[in-house]
Parts: structure tokens; C-alpha cells; sequence
């Protein structure tokens, strides 16, 4: 089983930092390809970025091209969002899941979902 729990994310202003993790507490995670979507207020939840099962295959949504960072530790059980150069537009509720098919952009390809932690990026 697979339960995902977000961490990191908070109140920054235009062109700061933040790390999030994601941390799951199963026996299996180094056999999921794992992605961060996030869900602004009236908007689709989008994709972010997703890596592999071996972190080899990295993929990202051209908006955040350049500015954020998706890195894993299997031996922690831990995926890693690093985000620069943060713009208000990327102010979201940003969720970690989990999924068995390799580098998916498609929210429905992934089975667990965390709850999700926020990130408000101010002007």
C-alpha cells in the first residue's frame, strides 16, 4: 500500500524558494514512477513534473521548465520538488501521486494521491 504525505510548501514572495516533499510510508515506493500535479482555485489540476522508478527519466509542464526540480531517495521513500524563481501564478495546492506506467502527464494514470500541501507565492 502506498500512502503519500506532503510537506514544504507555504507563503513566499515573487522569486523565492521552496522545497516540498513527499514521503510515503509503504514498503513499495521505489516501484512507482511518481509526478507532482497541482490544483490552483477554478482551475484543472495540472501536471508539474514526473520521474521514474531509478530517477533516470525526469519529465516537467513547460511552465515550469528551467525553475523547478523533481528528485527521489528511494532509500527515504522520498520525492523532491525544488521550485526557483517562484511566480504568483504558480500559487497552488500542490499534490504528490503515485503510478506503475512510466513518465504520465495524465492525472488518471495515477492510482495514490497525497492530500496535498500549499504553496501562495505573493506579488
Amino acid at each position: 500500500q502506498v500512502q503519500l504525505v506532503e510537506s514544504g510548501g507555504g507563503l513566499v514572495e515573487t522569486g523565492g524558494s521552496l522545497r516540498l516533499s513527499c514521503a510515503d510510508s509503504g514498503r513499495t515506493f521505489s516501484s512507482y514512477s511518481m509526478g507532482w500535479f497541482r490544483q490552483a482555485p477554478r482551475k484543472e489540476r495540472e501536471f508539474v513534473a514526473a520521474i521514474s522508478r531509478s530517477g533516470g527519466l525526469i519529465d516537467y509542464a513547460g511552465s515550469v521548465k528551467g525553475r523547478f526540480t523533481i528528485s527521489r531517495d528511494n532509500a527515504k521513500n522520498t520525492v523532491y520538488l525544488q521550485m526557483n524563481s517562484l511566480k504568483p501564478e504558480d500559487t497552488a495546492v500542490y499534490l504528490c501521486a503515485a503510478t506503475l506506467r512510466l513518465g504520465s502527464q495524465s492525472q488518471y494514470d495515477y492510482t495514490y494521491w497525497g492530500q496535498g500541501t500549499q504553496v501562495t507565492v505573493s506579488s
